[in-house]
């Protein structure tokens, strides 16, 4: 399963990458494959419980920090796939490509 999430600090002011920082440290200290761009962070994993660990725990990075946080999930839930991150991204590339 992939889950692409967005932590968002609110009360902190404009200028929120340290914060977007230390939930994407979280992520990437998990071990499981992930994904950073301009809007998401995605994660894949085997489980809904391994991935949303992640997930709360990248959240309460940030929350640790800031009075308040956002948050936005997108889940792609599909047993038995994996290097969905990768697989993804390279069908929509060949398509490019022709």
């Amino acid at each position: 399963m992939i889950v692409a999430f967005s932590v968002t600090p609110l009360g902190v002011g404009e200028e929120v990458g340290e914060y977007v920082a230390d939930a994407v440290r979280v992520v990437r200290d998990s071990g499981l494959p992930y994904r950073t761009d301009a809007m998401f962070t995605s994660v894949e994993g085997e489980t809904w419980d391994e991935v949303m660990d992640v997930i709360k725990r990248a959240v309460a990075a940030v929350e640790a920090r800031a009075p308040r946080v956002s948050v936005v999930m997108k889940a792609d839930i599909r047993p038995g796939v994996t290097d969905g991150l990768t697989s993804k991204a390279e069908t929509v590339q060949r398509y490019l490509d022709q």
